[in-house]
């Protein structure tokens, strides 16, 4: 269900027992802000099951800031506040992902971002999970 948030009034908001509101927000400072609760129920599972801290680097973009970011989808789900980029403290991005794959079995969009020597300016790797009803998974 998507749920829509007021970055001013509900920032500090608790959508799970880990995860408030304005980590979503998108990074141009619009309100409001939209979230799936089944994504925020994925995460708290990952945020769990590894016991460490999940760290959103990008949720909800509008359609204009999503735009201005090269190589992002027009039909982007992060749009429609269904996708978060993040990272989990002390955790390759390979066994994040894998442990997604259980979560969100023959659907779900997944994507690896690895920090590697082929992407030098990376400062850490990523996983991007999102909750499309059909399959689709990549790696950068």
């Amino acid at each position: 269900m998507l749920n829509v948030y007021s970055r001013a009034r509900d920032g500090e908001t608790l959508l799970s027992r880990s995860f408030r509101a304005k980590e979503f927000a998108c990074k141009d400072g619009t309100d409001p802000l939209f979230v799936d609760s089944e994504l925020v129920q994925v995460l708290q599972a990952i945020r769990d099951h590894f016991g460490a801290p999940v760290v959103i680097t990008s949720g909800y973009r509008t359609a204009a800031y999503n735009a201005t970011l090269p190589g992002a989808s027009k039909n982007s789900q992060h749009i429609q506040g269904r996708a978060a980029d993040f990272w989990v403290e002390g955790v390759p991005v390979a066994t994040v992902a894998a442990y997604a794959e259980k979560l969100l079995p023959g659907r779900g969009g997944i994507g690896r971002y690895p920090k590697d020597a082929a992407h030098p300016t990376r400062k850490t790797g990523w996983v991007h999970v999102d909750t499309r009803p059909n399959k689709s998974r990549w790696t950068l």
